[in-house]
């Protein structure tokens, strides 16, 4: 098992996965009750995160009020859509495909400065477009299918594919999230693959970020619940790791965070007009 092979530490990423399939699955049915829907939408692009939210989306749901999309350009890997239909006949979701390829190199076409890291964000938006606007056609909620590394890292899109309104996999690290795909049968060939945002040919999510998600995770743990420095280093940490977590961390909190509004009532929305439903988000 993957979480295995890390150093030993005092805090330890392994829960009772059974029991947090059965409350993420709850989490889904309640989260679109109270906001009047019977039917969620997962944009699958091939990996274990939207593999794993689809998982727990047709627990919750059924099959039959689950939609996904696969939405790729013409630069995605072909293993992509392999995967994205493996895991869609694997819990039994018709899988629509919208390429968004003329999409984004119609904004390319105009824009001859765009760099591959720019070009990336505006797929990433491209794909939201597209998700949001079959929700409205299917009249189903958006599930959001990112996790607690990615969130921490800032290493998502802003108002790409973090913007979906629910979020179950939200407060799992990915060490955490491959094992509740285990779980849950996700294919795998799904689980083992190397993560990528496949945005950029070639590029995977450990190359971009320097460090290894096992060991990422483990360092975010600590870090979070205030474990100093020596003590983190002593669990076979090195000094770069923790170095480039912490500062991931640091420099992205304003990605984490709703739009910062300039306060000039006592009825600022999010500030002072709450309501009693407000609290429980």
């Amino acid at each position: 098992m993957r979480l295995l092979e890390a150093p030993k530490a005092h805090e330890v990423l392994e829960l009772n996965w059974s029991l947090v399939a059965d409350f993420l699955t709850r989490f889904i049915r309640e989260e679109l009750a109270w906001r009047g829907y019977t039917k969620a939408l997962v944009a699958v692009s091939g990996g274990v995160d939207s593999a794993t939210t689809l998982a727990l989306a047709v627990r919750a749901l059924g099959p039959e009020n689950v939609h996904a999309l696969f939405l790729p350009h013409r630069d995605s890997s072909p293993l992509s859509r392999e995967h994205a239909h493996l895991v869609a006949r694997t819990f039994g979701v018709a899988l629509e495909e919208v390429d968004i390829t003329p999409m984004v190199e119609g904004y390319a076409a105009l824009t001859p400065d765009l760099t591959p890291h720019r070009k990336g964000n505006v797929m990433a938006r491209a794909r939201m477009i597209v998700l949001f606007d079959k929700a409205e056609a299917y009249k189903a909620l958006p599930l959001g299918t990112g996790n607690k590394t990615e969130r921490l890292f800032g290493y998502f899109t802003w108002h790409g594919d973090d913007t979906p309104p629910v979020n179950p996999l939200g407060d799992l690290y990915k060490t955490q999230v491959w094992r509740l795909a285990e779980y849950l049968g996700v294919p795998e060939a799904v689980v083992r693959k190397p993560p990528t945002a496949d945005l950029i040919p070639g590029q995977t999510d450990e190359a971009d970020l320097g460090v290894r998600y096992l060991r990422a995770d483990v360092i975010l743990e600590h870090y979070l619940k205030g474990y100093p420095d020596a003590y983190i280093l002593s669990l076979g940490y090195t000094e770069e790791e923790l170095k480039r977590v912490k500062e991931r961390v640091n420099r992205t909190h304003w990605k984490r965070a709703l739009p910062t509004v300039a306060l000039l009532s006592s009825t600022a929305i999010g500030e002072f007009y709450l309501r009693p439903l407000d609290f429980r988000l």
